[in-house]
């Protein structure tokens, strides 16, 4: 069988937001396309309008990714909001001795706690992302 590669796609109303979000959350660098965009530009193949300039580098308007050294994740723009709880979601582990820090550290780069729970002997929080988009911390 070929090797399947795959990336986690996420839609938001802000790409831009959520990738930084995420980026410093998990460690991961937000993908810089500016050189190709401009070329894209430059050729003809892209608008201006398809473009903004976030942080100081050109970006899509509508799709920014972030990239750590195993796995990319990408955020859409979609123009509907979060309606329901997630089908899927991201699972932080950090060990019970770095869990206060670690939800500490996400409520300050714009989370929020959605819950804490103890079940099983096990001690975690759900989060939620700026975008309302929850995962969990254990």
């Amino acid at each position: 069988m070929t090797e399947i590669t795959w990336q986690l796609t996420i839609d938001s109303a802000d790409p831009h937001t959520q990738a930084d979000f995420w980026a410093a959350a998990l460690g991961y660098q937000v993908e810089d396309n500016s050189e190709l965009i401009a070329g894209l530009l430059e050729r003809g193949y892209a608008n201006e309008s398809d473009t903004l300039v976030h942080r100081g580098v050109r970006s899509w308007v509508a799709l920014k990714a972030i990239r750590g050294t195993d796995r990319r994740i990408l955020f859409q723009a979609v123009p509907e909001s979060k309606t329901a709880k997630n089908r899927l979601h991201l699972d932080l582990n950090v060990g019970p001795e770095g869990l206060d820090a670690a939800v500490q550290r996400l409520t300050e780069l714009g989370a929020s706690t959605v819950a804490e729970v103890n079940d099983r002997g096990s001690h975690s929080f759900v989060l939620a992302d700026p975008e309302g988009n929850e995962f969990c911390v254990q």
